[in-house]
């Protein structure tokens, strides 16, 4: 039987900090969450604080 070596990684084109994740993958999921990776900077976070950034965005900035 032959073991798979794991592909190595692609390098990161944007910092963590930095980067908007256009492109994520799902790479968990349980009964209440779902976990993505971002495919530009390598960031693993919950799917749903995807949708809180993307809602912060669209906010414009209040004019006093």
């Amino acid at each position: 039987m032959t073991l798979s070596q794991p592909s190595p990684s692609p390098q990161k084109k944007v910092a963590p900090e930095q980067c908007k994740h256009p492109q994520v993958q799902i790479v968990s999921r349980d009964e209440e969450s779902e976990y993505v990776e971002c495919q530009e900077c390598g960031e693993v976070f919950e799917s749903s604080e995807l949708k809180d950034m993307a809602i912060e965005e669209k906010k414009e900035p209040e004019e006093e």
